[in-house]
């Protein structure tokens, strides 16, 4: 009953103090009519109330996402069902399912009377700009009397998450001079499925299995050897995005963090296509997480975001985490060539590195003075990079993704062999 009188709306409130006025009135004039109408005036928004208060809807509601992971700019569509459980019909019903501010209104539905047992369904459309992952619902009823005096709202419990996902644009295969390219074939350093007399061989261990034993070997060694079990070889690559927000310029989602996650994102899924182990780590998390889908690399950039970290020690120590074997391709934001030294010391010259460098003020408004300066800057730290040996992309506001990749394998000197030879 609390719940219905706080649900009183604009009329119902005015006409209980027109009642509550008329009252008053006809107390002081000793008006016996305006005695009546005030207490008709007061009645009925009581009554209301009431009546709104002992409805009992049962009602049930499922909601469908499809898909529930899309990219940015993609539609989604909502499916609603609503079910009346209860013996009684419902009155016709005004339905609001709650949605974040990225996905647009409040979508509001009106269902017509529903009998016992039936089934209404809606459904509507959603679509994001931004990246993450957000919450559709939970789905609110309103019930209101015949008269608009009181209005009451009853939510459902069931939400559901709807994951936007970095965009992803197809890249070219890269090559140097014709002989290397990003084809994702691998060999197979395994000697031993193959039966040869010079197999990689240990000692026996207990518990090892005797069809394993490589007899040749026994006979030259004296001693029971088995074949050690080796897994093909596969290309590896680690991923490297530099979330600090000191470095990234622009807002979402025309900034230059959004175009270093789509580019993450787009040579991610290109080197996973080729048969490449990924592994993705970024500035705030020094976890590296091997991942091995499509799917795996949008769901881990969908809800990444930047951080506050102004030093570069998270980002050195992720850089020097990397595995050593991997090709390192790195989207760095803004960095000092003082910056840029630290971090190209973190590796050693003989691995294969890329450093892909943004001139994050280039998403702002600067004046020409401002932007050659940053362009020096960027120009800076790309020669520190340079002399560490890795291969420097530069990327400003207006560059492609396919077009920035292309140039991590064509052009200056120094790309190496072996780097083309992790992509392969």
């Amino acid at each position: 009953m609390r719940a219905a009188l706080r649900g009183l709306t604009t009329r119902g409130r005015c006409l209980l103090a027109a009642g509550l006025a008329a009252l008053g009135c006809a107390v002081l004039l000793g008006e016996k009519d305006l005695l009546r109408v005030a207490f008709l005036l007061l009645a009925l928004p009581l009554v209301s109330a009431i009546v709104v208060a002992r409805a009992r809807y049962r009602l049930s509601c499922t909601r469908t996402l499809l898909p529930d992971h899309v990219a940015i700019s993609q539609q989604a569509e909502v499916h609603l069902q609503v079910q009346n459980v209860a013996l009684l019909p419902t009155s016709p019903m005004l339905l609001e399912d709650e949605l974040p501010y990225a996905l647009g209104g409040t979508p509001r539905f009106v269902v017509e009377r529903t009998g016992a047992g039936q089934r209404r369904g809606v459904r509507y459309s959603v679509r994001s700009e931004l990246r993450g992952r957000f919450r559709i619902g939970p789905l609110r009823l309103r019930l209101s009397d015949p008269f608009g005096l009181v209005e009451v709202t009853r939510s459902f419990t069931s939400v559901e998450t709807l994951t936007v996902m970095p965009k992803v644009v197809p890249l070219p295969v890269v090559r140097v001079g014709g002989a290397w390219s990003t084809n994702g074939t691998s060999s197979s350093r395994s000697v031993a499925s193959r039966g040869e007399d010079d197999a990689a061989t240990r000692e026996y261990r207990h518990g090892d299995d005797l069809r394993k034993v490589h007899w040749r070997s026994t006979a030259r060694v004296g001693a029971l050897m088995v074949r050690r079990e080796e897994r093909p070889w596969q290309a590896r690559s680690s991923l490297l995005l530099d979330t600090r927000s000191v470095g990234h310029r622009g807002d979402a989602p025309d900034s230059s963090f959004e175009w270093a996650v789509s580019a993450i994102a787009s040579v991610g899924i290109h080197l996973v296509h080729r048969g490449h182990g990924v592994t993705l780590t970024t500035g705030g998390d020094l976890r590296g997480l091997e991942l091995t889908s499509d799917i795996a690399i949008l769901d881990r950039l969908a809800d990444t975001r930047l951080t506050r970290a102004h030093d570069l020690d998270e980002l050195a120590a992720a850089v020097r985490r990397a595995d050593e074997d991997a090709s390192l391709i790195a989207v760095f934001g803004l960095l000092t060539a003082d910056q840029a030294g630290v971090l190209a010391g973190c590796r050693p010259p003989t691995a294969p590195n890329v450093a892909v460098l943004l001139e994050s003020t280039s998403w702002l408004a600067l004046s020409p003075d401002a932007a050659a300066k940053s362009h020096a800057l960027n120009a800076a730290a790309g020669a520190e990079f340079t002399r560490g040996g890795w291969r420097v992309v530069r990327v400003a506001r207006g560059d492609s993704i396919a077009d920035s990749w292309a140039r991590a394998g064509i052009g200056e000197s120094g790309m190496r062999a072996t780097f083309m030879e992790q992509l392969r």
